[in-house]
């Protein structure tokens, strides 16, 4: 699973589990102090500790990458290219 950090525009639920674990276990914030940050605070202290999200590949990327590290056993497809 993708941090939530590096998924800036991610749609659905918030994912509170992941925030929280982050805040408490990697930040060692306290309970209070974690509860009065803002998301965008956590957000910014998240990338401070693990750097800026990468770019999703482009197609052709994805593509070349599959073409030289194929799945064993599977057929390298271009999904419908």
């Amino acid at each position: 699973m993708t941090p939530f950090a590096a998924r800036p525009f991610a749609t659905g639920p918030f994912p509170w589990s992941e925030a929280i674990g982050f805040g408490l276990g990697v930040l060692r914030l306290a309970p209070d102090a974690f509860w009065r940050m803002t998301p965008r605070e956590l957000a910014h202290a998240i990338r401070a500790v693990r750097g800026p999200a990468a770019a999703p590949l482009a197609r052709d990327e994805l593509d070349a990458l599959m073409a030289r590290f194929p799945d064993s056993g599977m057929e390298v497809t271009t999904h419908g290219r």
